[in-house]
């Protein structure tokens, strides 16, 4: 059984998915003093391979990753493509000040990257062959 894709996922959307994700990472960092790094560093390349094509996040605000060459859901693979701009700034972080400066910067460059695209892609996005789609619940990529 299929259900209706809705489209490409408006940038309010991703944005408040993302937010979500974040503040995940923010509670892993605090919870978990030694490793809370590393849990939210994996967490951020890794969770759009999960549920689907969906982070906690995504699943949420009703939205998943898909890899558009395969038209299947975003795999472990594409997630850790499409999310290793982001990972990169995460993983400066702990550097003060450049790496603070860094993160706003790669959040920015993505943003403006994403605004500019005529389809919404940002940098991880055309690395990972990957899209974000609004959808209902249960779409199968591959039934499509």
């Amino acid at each position: 059984m299929m259900s209706e894709e809705t489209g490409s996922a408006g940038l309010l959307l991703r944005t408040a998915a993302r937010v979500i994700d974040f503040i995940l990472i923010a509670a892993a960092l605090e919870m978990l003093p030694r490793a809370g790094y590393f849990a939210g560093l994996a967490y951020l390349l890794l969770g759009d391979g999960f549920f689907d094509g969906r982070s906690i996040g995504k699943r949420l605000v009703k939205i998943r990753v898909v890899n558009t060459e395969r038209n299947t859901a975003c795999s472990i693979r594409d997630s850790i493509l499409r999310n290793s701009p982001l990972a990169l700034g995460f993983s400066l972080w702990v550097l003060p000040w450049v790496g603070w400066i860094f993160v706003v910067a790669a959040v920015v460059m993505e943003f403006i990257l994403m605004l500019g695209s005529e389809n919404g892609a940002r940098l991880g996005d055309e690395i990972a062959k990957t899209a974000v789609l609004e959808s209902d619940g249960k779409y199968d990529m591959r039934e499509a």
